[in-house]
């Protein structure tokens, strides 16, 4: 039977991204995202809101990517899987956490989701708000190159449909 590790996150960063570098060179990125739940208390009627924080992996390229372009505060989608890994603390007891390991990113809330400084205001960027990180500029669009002159196709005359048998068994 096919199985599925899959997992999708939209959040804000809590604090600033971790990058350490492997002994190959090669980054990696850690970072925490908070995701809020809303739902309401049976017992009183009010709305509670709850959040939950998530441990997020990257690797490599997009390690870099995290790196030079999150900041805390900044509203992310990232897909991933789930992994749990075994370690002892530092009282000894063997202790499991569950991270996910990410596979995609997309950076949203436009240019003030990336860690624009003072210009954040109080407002967060989000999903409501156009979607992805746009650039100020774009890039002229690239010109496909010249095609090669064509040779000039010979004229075929045009077929005869006056003959055709009006019988068709379809």
């Amino acid at each position: 039977m096919a199985s599925v590790n899959k997992v999708i996150i939209v959040g804000n960063l809590g604090r600033d991204p971790e990058i350490r570098y492997m002994p190959s060179g090669d980054a990696i990125a850690n970072i925490a995202v908070a995701t809020s739940y809303k739902s309401k208390d049976r017992q009183t009627g009010e709305q509670k809101e709850l959040t939950e924080w998530h441990r997020i992996s990257f690797f490599g390229r997009l390690a870099e990517i995290v790196g030079q372009y999150l900041k805390k505060g900044s509203s992310v989608y990232v897909e991933g899987r789930l992994q749990t890994r075994k370690y002892t603390d530092k009282d000894g007891i063997e202790r499991y956490a569950t991270d996910i390991i990410a596979e995609n990113m997309q950076m949203l809330g436009g240019r003030q989701g990336m860690g624009g400084g003072d210009s954040m205001g109080g407002g967060m960027g989000g999903m409501d708000d156009g979607g992805g990180y746009e650039p100020q500029q774009r890039p002229a669009p690239r010109q496909a190159p010249p095609a090669p002159a064509a040779r000039p196709q010979p004229q075929r005359p045009a077929p005869n449909f006056s003959d055709m048998d009006d019988d068709i068994p379809f």
